[in-house]
């Protein structure tokens, strides 16, 4: 048994492009050669699936997780926008201490970081979508 990570961009009609590991972990390390320019300036639906394998095979989905992934204007994923959304990542921990000191009062900034990470960072995918998804996965048709 093993884990296998697969990463699926999302196109505006819903269509899948299934995206290799080398070549993401190359977007991610801003390699000059590598970039998406069928993407440049747009952010794009992005679904990254943890597969468990048996004997190289899949046989579960463990975990989809559904992102936004945000391209600078030459198809490469945009640093400054990636530096946003950790920054507002690290905001959604709650506070480790009462840092109001009264128990009337309510700390919940952590929470509207939550929702604006959500709403900002996150997508959440049709029947259709998931369906294609394993389809994908799996190698069957629905």
């Amino acid at each position: 048994m093993g884990l296998s990570l697969r990463i699926f961009l999302v196109d505006d009609d819903d269509s899948l492009k299934r995206l290799p590991m080398a070549r993401y972990k190359r977007l991610l390390s801003r390699e000059p050669e590598e970039s998406l320019e069928q993407y440049a300036g747009q952010r794009v639906r992005c679904a990254l699936v943890v597969v468990d394998l048996v004997d190289r095979k899949p046989v579960r989905i463990e975990h989809v997780q559904y992102s936004i992934i945000s391209f600078d204007s030459e198809g490469r994923i945009d640093q400054f926008e990636k530096g946003k959304e950790a920054r507002l990542a690290m905001e959604i921990r709650p506070p480790l201490v009462d840092v109001t000191g009264s128990r009337q009062v309510i700390y919940a900034r952590h929470r509207f970081a939550k929702k604006r990470y959500d709403s900002k960072y996150k997508w959440i995918p049709s029947r259709e979508i998931e369906e294609a998804i394993v389809a994908e996965v799996f190698g069957i048709e629905f």
